[in-house]
């Protein structure tokens, strides 16, 4: 069985349109549980999850506990031996999910799965990287980043180097949309709840390689997913003073470099 986890956070309309394609692209024959984590949960959601999706079972907090704890929750809820994190802005596509189960299932060595993302335009979406260094981060939140030198490093940060078109060992996924199987993530451990909505994702990648587990990036299966990239507003390293995004994002990358090295 899958478990189809998706963290929310104040978002009915978006959960509304993730729950009703699941329901419309995947096979009827699937067997699937659906956990719904609903941080700073509202009326509203609770009301759409009894009203619209009464299949689904409601995680709800009063608080918003993030991005990585949601995560965590959903997993001891769940009973699969698969599991898929979706974030409520992914729109699932049909087969998508089966591919990535069926190749999970055949090939052991793998341990978490990413589809390739896709922008409603059907154009696709950067969801597989190399991992951060300071520099990566500095280059993508300041004009630094225009510089020739830069631009080099975050193309290479981007794998724009690599043929994204075949399946490919990447070094982390975009935690909106992960597969994973449950053995080797009871291996691997929880997310890092130290870390609050950034890097998580990151992190875990980096543990399931050192476990021996491969990350791979999976484009035959595909998915929609409506990206804004919240913690960047307009105006660079000020975005601290204007975004509490921009400052978590920060927050939690200074606890990554700490945890990991700043090499």
């Amino acid at each position: 069985m899958l478990s189809i986890i998706i963290v929310n956070y104040k978002n009915p309309p978006l959960l509304r349109l993730c729950l009703k394609t699941l329901g419309q692209n995947l096979a009827p024959s699937f067997e699937k549980e659906i956990i719904v984590v609903d941080s700073a949960s509202s009326a509203e959601t609770r009301n759409l999850i009894s009203e619209e999706f009464p299949e689904a079972k409601l995680l709800p907090f009063a608080e918003n506990i993030g991005y990585t704890r949601g995560v965590n929750e959903g997993i001891k809820a769940s009973w699969g031996e698969l599991a898929l994190i979706l974030n409520p802005d992914i729109v699932i596509l049909p087969n998508s999910v089966e591919k990535m189960a069926g190749l999970l299932e055949r090939r052991p060595d793998i341990g978490l799965l990413g589809p390739q993302l896709l922008n409603f335009d059907g154009s696709p979406q950067s969801s597989c990287f190399r991992f951060y260094s300071p520099a990566i981060i500095l280059y993508r939140r300041s004009f630094l980043g225009r510089l020739p030198f830069a631009k080099k490093a975050l193309a290479r940060f981007l794998m724009n180097d690599s043929d994204l078109t075949k399946e490919t060992a990447v070094e982390w996924l975009m935690g909106s949309a992960i597969m994973f199987r449950k053995a080797a993530q009871r291996e691997v451990g929880p997310m890092d709840e130290r870390f609050f909505l950034y890097m998580s994702d990151v992190d875990w990648a980096k543990r399931f390689w050192k476990a021996g587990h491969k990350v791979v990036y999976f484009p035959e299966a595909k998915m929609y997913h409506y990206h804004r990239r919240v913690s960047k507003g307009k105006f660079g390293i000020f975005d601290l003073l204007t975004k509490k995004e921009t400052r978590w994002h920060l927050k939690d990358s200074v606890k990554y470099f700490n945890k990991h090295g700043w090499r």
